[in-house]
Protein backbone atom coordinates (compact mmCIF):
# COMPACT_ATOMS: atom_id res chain seq x y z
CA UNK A 1 0.00 0.00 0.00
CA UNK A 2 1.44 3.88 -0.94
CA UNK A 3 1.88 5.85 1.83
CA UNK A 4 -1.13 7.53 3.32
CA UNK A 5 -0.69 11.39 3.34
CA UNK A 6 -3.62 12.74 5.69
CA UNK A 7 -4.73 15.72 3.65
CA UNK A 8 -8.33 16.54 3.57
CA UNK A 9 -9.94 18.15 0.99
CA UNK A 10 -12.39 20.57 1.91
CA UNK A 11 -15.73 22.42 0.45
CA UNK A 12 -18.61 24.00 1.24
CA UNK A 13 -22.10 24.50 -1.00
CA UNK A 14 -25.16 27.14 -0.18
CA UNK A 15 -22.92 30.54 0.17
CA UNK A 16 -25.46 32.41 -2.23
CA UNK A 17 -29.21 30.58 -1.17
CA UNK A 18 -31.80 32.60 0.53
CA UNK A 19 -33.28 29.48 2.29
CA UNK A 20 -31.81 26.85 4.56
CA UNK A 21 -27.72 25.82 5.71
CA UNK A 22 -24.22 26.06 4.15
CA UNK A 23 -23.34 22.45 3.90
CA UNK A 24 -19.61 21.94 4.28
CA UNK A 25 -17.68 18.33 3.17
CA UNK A 26 -13.84 17.45 4.22
CA UNK A 27 -12.52 13.78 2.10
CA UNK A 28 -9.08 12.07 2.78
CA UNK A 29 -8.57 10.44 -0.38
CA UNK A 30 -7.23 7.01 -0.47
CA UNK A 31 -3.71 6.81 -2.89
CA UNK A 32 -4.36 3.33 -3.57
CA UNK A 33 -8.57 3.67 -4.62
CA UNK A 34 -8.47 6.42 -7.39
CA UNK A 35 -11.69 8.03 -8.30
CA UNK A 36 -11.95 8.93 -12.07
CA UNK A 37 -14.34 11.98 -13.18
CA UNK A 38 -13.44 14.43 -10.03
CA UNK A 39 -14.02 17.61 -10.96
CA UNK A 40 -16.22 21.06 -9.45
CA UNK A 41 -19.51 19.95 -8.35
CA UNK A 42 -21.56 23.10 -10.47
CA UNK A 43 -19.70 21.23 -13.38
CA UNK A 44 -21.43 17.76 -13.13
CA UNK A 45 -24.97 16.61 -14.08
CA UNK A 46 -26.86 15.78 -10.82
CA UNK A 47 -26.98 12.18 -11.93
CA UNK A 48 -23.04 11.81 -12.34
CA UNK A 49 -22.58 13.89 -9.23
CA UNK A 50 -24.69 11.33 -6.94
CA UNK A 51 -22.84 8.60 -9.10
CA UNK A 52 -19.39 9.88 -7.90
CA UNK A 53 -20.74 10.66 -4.43
CA UNK A 54 -21.23 7.00 -3.81
CA UNK A 55 -18.31 6.10 -5.00
CA UNK A 56 -16.07 8.58 -2.99
CA UNK A 57 -18.00 7.24 0.29
CA UNK A 58 -17.06 3.29 -0.41
CA UNK A 59 -13.28 4.58 -1.58
CA UNK A 60 -12.04 7.44 0.22
CA UNK A 61 -9.89 7.20 3.31
CA UNK A 62 -12.67 9.11 5.77
CA UNK A 63 -14.96 12.07 4.15
CA UNK A 64 -17.72 14.13 6.90
CA UNK A 65 -20.41 16.24 6.76
CA UNK A 66 -20.30 19.65 8.36
CA UNK A 67 -23.20 22.57 8.46
CA UNK A 68 -24.45 25.75 10.14
CA UNK A 69 -27.82 26.30 10.25
CA UNK A 70 -30.14 29.43 9.00
CA UNK A 71 -30.08 31.09 12.63
CA UNK A 72 -26.13 30.63 12.92
CA UNK A 73 -25.74 32.78 9.52
CA UNK A 74 -28.00 35.59 10.34
CA UNK A 75 -25.77 35.65 13.53
CA UNK A 76 -22.46 35.23 12.35
CA UNK A 77 -22.60 36.18 8.25
CA UNK A 78 -22.18 34.24 5.61
CA UNK A 79 -18.88 34.08 5.70
CA UNK A 80 -18.31 32.93 9.34
CA UNK A 81 -21.11 30.55 9.03
CA UNK A 82 -19.27 28.65 5.98
CA UNK A 83 -15.88 28.97 8.16
CA UNK A 84 -18.04 26.96 10.98
CA UNK A 85 -19.33 24.83 8.60
CA UNK A 86 -15.82 23.90 7.15
CA UNK A 87 -14.25 23.04 10.84
CA UNK A 88 -17.15 21.07 11.87
CA UNK A 89 -16.78 18.90 8.59
CA UNK A 90 -13.18 18.73 9.46
CA UNK A 91 -13.50 17.96 13.18
CA UNK A 92 -16.32 15.37 12.65
CA UNK A 93 -12.97 13.26 10.48
CA UNK A 94 -12.84 9.73 11.47
CA UNK A 95 -8.67 9.93 11.11
CA UNK A 96 -7.76 13.45 11.49
CA UNK A 97 -5.31 15.23 8.61
CA UNK A 98 -2.36 16.79 9.25
CA UNK A 99 -2.97 19.27 6.23
CA UNK A 100 -6.21 20.41 4.92
CA UNK A 101 -6.86 22.10 1.01
CA UNK A 102 -9.99 25.04 1.22
CA UNK A 103 -11.81 25.71 -1.64
CA UNK A 104 -11.27 29.66 -1.58
CA UNK A 105 -9.31 32.42 -0.26
CA UNK A 106 -10.00 31.86 3.52
CA UNK A 107 -9.14 28.96 5.97
CA UNK A 108 -11.26 28.06 8.83
CA UNK A 109 -10.11 27.72 12.38
CA UNK A 110 -8.25 24.49 12.10
CA UNK A 111 -6.11 22.15 14.70
CA UNK A 112 -3.99 21.38 11.72
CA UNK A 113 -2.25 23.77 9.00
CA UNK A 114 -3.96 24.55 5.97
CA UNK A 115 -4.17 26.02 2.46
CA UNK A 116 -6.74 28.39 0.49
CA UNK A 117 -6.83 27.43 -2.89
CA UNK A 118 -9.24 29.51 -5.10
CA UNK A 119 -10.74 27.84 -7.40
CA UNK A 120 -9.53 24.47 -5.61
CA UNK A 121 -12.83 22.72 -6.61
CA UNK A 122 -11.69 22.33 -10.20
CA UNK A 123 -7.92 21.51 -9.64
CA UNK A 124 -7.71 19.40 -6.34
CA UNK A 125 -9.03 16.07 -7.06
CA UNK A 126 -9.94 16.04 -2.74
CA UNK A 127 -11.48 19.70 -2.65
CA UNK A 128 -13.60 18.32 -5.73
CA UNK A 129 -15.12 15.07 -4.06
CA UNK A 130 -15.85 17.82 -0.78
CA UNK A 131 -17.77 20.21 -3.17
CA UNK A 132 -19.46 16.97 -4.78
CA UNK A 133 -20.81 15.79 -1.55
CA UNK A 134 -21.24 18.81 0.45
CA UNK A 135 -23.40 19.18 -2.96
CA UNK A 136 -25.68 16.46 -2.93
CA UNK A 137 -26.50 16.73 0.82
CA UNK A 138 -27.66 19.92 0.48
CA UNK A 139 -29.77 19.51 -2.64
CA UNK A 140 -30.87 16.30 -0.69
CA UNK A 141 -31.79 18.40 2.15
CA UNK A 142 -33.80 21.13 -0.19
CA UNK A 143 -35.96 18.36 -1.95
CA UNK A 144 -37.13 17.56 1.74
CA UNK A 145 -37.18 20.62 2.65
CA UNK A 146 -39.69 21.48 0.06
CA UNK A 147 -42.23 19.17 1.33
CA UNK A 148 -42.57 20.96 4.41
CA UNK A 149 -42.41 24.51 2.97
CA UNK A 150 -44.52 24.23 -0.71
CA UNK A 151 -45.00 26.45 -3.03
CA UNK A 152 -41.14 27.91 -2.78
CA UNK A 153 -39.92 25.69 -5.43
CA UNK A 154 -37.16 24.71 -3.07
CA UNK A 155 -36.52 21.40 -5.02
CA UNK A 156 -35.88 23.06 -8.15
CA UNK A 157 -33.66 26.05 -7.39
CA UNK A 158 -32.23 24.87 -3.98
CA UNK A 159 -32.80 28.03 -2.03
CA UNK A 160 -31.13 30.32 -4.32
CA UNK A 161 -32.95 33.55 -5.48
CA UNK A 162 -34.50 32.99 -9.43
CA UNK A 163 -37.13 34.90 -10.08
CA UNK A 164 -39.41 32.23 -9.32
CA UNK A 165 -38.05 32.08 -5.82
CA UNK A 166 -38.42 35.93 -5.06
CA UNK A 167 -42.09 35.65 -6.20
CA UNK A 168 -42.66 33.17 -4.08
CA UNK A 169 -41.78 34.89 -1.23
CA UNK A 170 -43.45 38.04 -1.94
CA UNK A 171 -47.08 35.80 -2.55
CA UNK A 172 -46.19 33.34 0.91
CA UNK A 173 -44.05 35.47 2.97
CA UNK A 174 -40.60 34.47 4.98
CA UNK A 175 -40.55 30.91 5.81
CA UNK A 176 -38.74 29.57 9.06
CA UNK A 177 -35.73 27.95 7.14
CA UNK A 178 -34.96 31.45 4.84
CA UNK A 179 -32.19 33.70 5.84
CA UNK A 180 -33.30 37.34 7.51
CA UNK A 181 -30.01 38.56 6.73
CA UNK A 182 -30.03 38.53 3.31
CA UNK A 183 -31.21 41.08 1.12
CA UNK A 184 -34.38 39.82 -0.67
CA UNK A 185 -36.37 38.25 2.41
CA UNK A 186 -34.40 41.28 4.87
CA UNK A 187 -36.03 43.84 2.49
CA UNK A 188 -39.59 41.78 2.49
CA UNK A 189 -39.65 41.62 6.53
CA UNK A 190 -38.77 45.19 6.26
CA UNK A 191 -41.72 46.00 4.37
CA UNK A 192 -44.25 43.91 6.59
CA UNK A 193 -43.01 45.55 9.72
CA UNK A 194 -43.35 48.95 8.39
CA UNK A 195 -47.35 47.82 6.90
CA UNK A 196 -47.96 46.62 10.76
CA UNK A 197 -46.84 49.39 12.19
CA UNK A 198 -49.20 51.35 9.98
CA UNK A 199 -52.26 49.30 10.90
CA UNK A 200 -51.83 49.62 14.28
CA UNK A 201 -51.08 53.53 13.79
CA UNK A 202 -54.78 53.34 11.85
Amino acid sequence: MSEVILVAGVDEVGRGPLAGPVVAAAVILHPDRPISGLADSKKLTEKRREHLAQEIKEKALCWALGRAEVEEIDQLNILHASLLAMKRAVASLSTQPVHALIDGNRCPDLPCSAEAIVGGDASEPAISAASILAKVARDWEMMQLDERYPGYGLAKHKGYPTKLHVEALSEIGVSPIHRRSFGPVKKLLAGAEVSNTASERE
